[in-house]
Parts: structure tokens; sequence; C-alpha cells
């Protein structure tokens, strides 16, 4: 067997399902003039670091939830939830939180019918095998939650390269908020 070329497939198979209609949904709730928060844990949580980073990069005023310097989340303020399974405990306190104080909430995860998504004003489902899918429905040679992860952060670059077309912000630009 050819494990890489396996492991594109697979990936290749989960963005095409990607909805476009949802990636334009979330393009249209990030907006310079509100700040921006993203929550995940795990490996879900690097990549969701990672779209905050990219994000910061654009322009945007971008915290991660849980670290020391992140302010209160306030009315219109935006979450970005990363959850695989839509179970993740601090994501789903975060998300419940945003709504409490009037934000707005994206689910990132592959699980529709989550409690993550049930908080949710605009859920993208990235449909990958996450760590506690068994049997036929895993769809992955791959271990736990690593398809998922994979296509997040695909998806996520996706979206900001979406953004960086809509805000006309060129890649010197990006380079120069580089550190």
């Amino acid at each position: 067997m050819d494990v890489l070329r396996t492991i594109m497939d697979e990936i290749e198979c989960v963005v095409s399902k990607v909805e476009k209609e949802e990636i334009d949904r979330v393009v249209n709730l990030i907006r310079k003039d509100r700040r921006i928060f993203v929550a995940g844990e795990g490996r879900s949580g690097f990549s969701a670091k990672g779209f905050a980073m990219r994000l910061m990069h654009l322009g945007y005023t971008v915290y991660v939830v849980g670290e020391t310097i992140t302010p209160a989340l306030r009315e219109g303020d935006l979450l970005v939830g990363v959850s695989g399974s839509g179970k993740s405990i601090s994501v789903i306190d975060a998300a419940r939180k945003a709504k409490e104080k009037k934000g707005v909430v994206i689910a990132v995860t592959s699980k529709k019918e989550s409690p993550l998504a049930g908080y949710a004003d605009q859920v993208l489902i990235i449909p990958g095998t996450v760590k506690g899918d068994t049997g036929e429905s895993r769809g992955s040679i791959q271990l736990l939650s690593s398809l998922f992860d994979q296509s997040l952060h695909i998806v996520l670059d996706a979206v900001c390269l979406i953004i960086s077309y809509r805000d006309d912000t060129a890649n010197e630009s990006a380079t120069g908020a580089h550190w």
C-alpha cells in the first residue's frame, strides 16, 4: 500500500465534500470591524491557532481562547470553535459563553448534530474521520482524528486565502505582519 498516496486521496475526498456555501458564509462573518476569538483542543487547537495567526497576518484582531492575554468576549465579537467531534468541553463552554454575551459563533466540526453545532450561528462541516468513529464510519487508514485535522488545516487556509482576495491583501502585506 502506498500510504502517502492513500492519505492524499483521503484528504482530497474530504475537502471535496466541504460545501462552498458554508465557506462563503464563514468568510462573510469574518470582518475587520469585529474581534475574532478561536478555540480548540489538541491538534484541532493547533490548527485553530494557525488560523488565528494567519488572520493576524491579514490585519485582523484575533485572540486564542485560554491564553493569558486574551480579553473577555463582548457583544458582536466572533468565536470560531473547532472540534472534530463537536464534543470538546472547553470549546462548547466557549461557544456557550459567547452566545450568553451575544457573540457570533462559527462551529467547525465533522458532526452537524453535535453539542458545539447547537450553539453555532454558522456551522462549517469538514467530514473527516475523528477519534470516536469506528468500523465502517471510519473511512480512513489514519489514526484518531488525523484526517479531520489535515483537512481542517487546508480548509482554514483556503478561508484565509479567500479573505485575502476579498480584502485585497497581497502576500507582501501579509509577510510584513509576520514576526
